[in-house]
């Protein structure tokens, strides 16, 4: 099967040879890939390399906390990719985007205020979970309408942290 793989605003095609090999556009990698805990922690190993990554489902796709970084996935097969080329339809963008946090911790820093202007990839929030510091970032540019953590809270996953429109 394949699949068209949007990171932030880059995509690749992916393609699925067995349960242990793939390709990304064109180049072959093995790969073994499992739950740890749920659906949400999940360990790779690509090409003798280990990642552990947290997927948060949302419903813009999905967000990936990996290595401390946070990415927005977007994965379509190649039959619903072609059925929305060919209808024509384009991606819906919501006006409001609801940041949360992709896994409990602590809030270290909220480096921005209701009313500020941000830019795509500006940090809005340092979390701190499991003695690592994870800097979530602005999926786009908007203005902060709503912060809704402070320095020194705990949160749990999926709450809500800043609110851009």
């Amino acid at each position: 099967m394949k699949y068209v793989t949007t990171i932030d605003d880059q995509s690749y095609q992916i393609e699925i040879i067995t349960e242990d090999e793939i390709t990304a556009d064109g180049k072959r990698h093995t790969v073994d890939f499992q739950s740890v805990i749920g659906p949400l922690v999940v360990s790779l190993i690509l090409d003798s390399q280990s990642y552990e990554a947290y997927v948060n489902p949302t419903e813009a796709g999905l967000e990936v906390l990996l290595r401390g970084q946070r990415y927005l996935v977007n994965v379509e097969d190649e039959r619903k990719r072609l059925l929305r080329d060919v209808s024509g339809t384009k991606a819906i963008r919501r006006d409001e985007i609801q940041l949360k946090a992709p896994m409990p911790g602590l809030i270290v820093a909220v480096p921005v205020e209701e009313g500020q202007l941000v830019d795509k990839g500006d940090n809005l929030v340092v979390l701190e979970s499991m003695k690592m510091q994870n800097e979530i970032k602005a999926p786009r540019e908007g203005k902060v309408t709503g912060v809704r953590v402070n320095p020194g809270d705990n949160v749990d996953q999926n709450q809500v942290l800043v609110v851009i429109n």
